[in-house]
């Protein structure tokens, strides 16, 4: 593990990066909007993944960075996105780069893609498509544009995204995207009755997406 900067616009945001020696893909990943880049679900996240050959860039976007907890305009995570996977490239050598995001942080990626960032995949780990309670205020206008590969990791009991309102998204968005449910979890995977780390439960999420990297994204 080695803890950098990334240079983002003028600024550098802290990160760390993990490449594996047999390494076969890159994920640049990033947090929530309450959270930063060194929370345990990111950490568990990234580390299985290193452990399965799979390159990791988890990095602060530059609110957090700040020490802000609330997001600033989306211009600007955007513009940081760019950057971050703008340095994955020029780490990947020639590997596939793919661009995840926890709740927030997904969505960003989501819409840096949307407005021509490469990327060989999107992975959303929860999606927030709704605030909770507010099912009729959705965030899935620019999701229909979208090219690339994208797999939606989501709890059932995610307040943050009504089942079938997300069914409806994926369908609507086609053969592109992929969803897989988490039986009974909430906005962060945690599921009732069931004791958990933060850690442990990012590590949880890291097979179903080696497995969407492998069969959508490698390019293998």
């Amino acid at each position: 593990m080695t803890e950098i900067r990334v240079p983002v616009g003028d600024a550098s945001v802290s990160a760390v990066w993990e490449r594996p020696d047999d390494a076969w893909a890159v994920i640049a990943v990033t947090h929530g909007a309450g959270a930063g880049y060194d929370h345990p679900f990111l950490v568990g996240f990234s580390d299985a993944l290193n452990a399965d050959g799979v390159a990791t860039l988890r990095f602060n976007l530059p609110y957090r960075e700040a020490g802000r907890r609330m997001p600033g305009r989306p211009a600007d995570a955007i513009a940081a996105w760019r950057d971050a996977l703008r340095w994955a490239e020029t780490e990947s050598a020639g590997l596939p780069v793919l661009a995840a995001g926890k709740s927030y942080g997904g969505r960003m990626a989501s819409m840096a893609v949307a407005e021509g960032m490469p990327a060989a995949g999107l992975v959303y780990l929860g999606y927030p498509l709704h605030p909770p309670g507010k099912p009729e205020a959705l965030r899935d206008e620019h999701l229909y544009g979208i090219r690339v590969p994208m797999l939606f990791l989501q709890g059932t009991k995610d307040p943050f995204a009504t089942p079938e309102l997300l069914d409806g998204v994926v369908g609507r968005i086609g053969a592109s995207a992929l969803l897989e449910w988490v039986e009974g979890g909430g906005h962060s995977f945690e599921v009732a009755g069931i004791k958990r780390t933060p850690a442990q439960v990012g590590a949880s999420l890291a097979p179903s997406v080696a497995a969407f990297v492998r069969g959508h994204a490698s390019g293998s």
